[in-house]
């Protein structure tokens, strides 16, 4: 008999642990997004159309959208940071500082214009619709550098093509949902082992970076 039952055991038990790395992964990918806004068309959504990972996280903000899209728009390095943990960002040399004001000379994106990641690591506004929503991209003729002519064959080219969308929908109460989508295909049959550990730290960061805008807007909101 025990001979029967231990395989069972084993067999259940990496069943458990199978189930709880695919939920795990879900749940990092979805976090805080209803499973509508998951399935939600979103801006950005046309400029890859066939993505081989897609993750879709979300926070309700208590202030509405005029005052959440500031502290969304001045996003970047060498602008109002990423509201997230800047001294492991600083680690790998961001040079990230989150801003805990409103700064004028950051509000306005056009299509085109770059925002770094990192010094050297850029991603292009795709579309910007102020207060609604705002999508970048970091197309594979972009490289690393963010720098046209990189085309995807060069050293420097990322091995993936992605895109950050950032949608501001009014919620009842004077509030808002943020959600942000992220995007990527597979330019290459492994680029999947880099996109998954790339996807897994973002989850960590994007976490931060929508409670660190909550609280800002939240506070601004309450002092106006």
């Amino acid at each position: 008999m025990r001979r029967l039952v231990a395989p069972a055991v084993r067999a259940a038990a990496l069943s458990a642990a199978a189930m709880g790395v695919v939920t795990a992964r879900w749940s990092a990918l979805h976090w805080g997004a209803t499973t509508e806004e998951t399935r939600d068309p979103l801006p950005g959504d046309d400029v890859i159309r066939t993505p081989g990972l897609v993750a879709t996280r979300a926070i309700t903000v208590q202030a509405p959208p005029e005052q959440v899209w500031p502290w969304v728009v001045q996003l970047g390095a060498g602008r109002g940071g990423f509201y997230s943990y800047d001294r492991l960002e600083n680690l790998v040399g961001c040079q990230v500082h989150s801003a805990d004001t409103v700064v004028e000379a950051w509000q306005h994106l056009e299509v085109g214009d770059l925002v770094h990641l990192h010094p050297q690591v850029a991603l292009a506004v795709a579309a910007v619709d102020p207060g609604r929503s705002l999508v970048l991209h970091a197309g594979p003729a972009m490289g690393v550098a963010g720098s046209a002519g990189a085309g995807p064959g060069a050293p420097d080219a990322a091995p993936y093509d992605f895109t950050w969308a950032f949608v501001l929908r009014r919620h009842p109460h004077l509030a808002t949902r943020l959600i942000v989508r992220e995007r990527f295909a597979y330019l290459h049959p492994w680029s999947f082992l880099l996109v998954e550990p790339v996807s897994a730290v973002s989850s960590v960061m994007s976490r931060e970076m929508l409670r660190g805008i909550r609280a800002r807007a939240e506070r601004a909101s309450r002092l106006q």
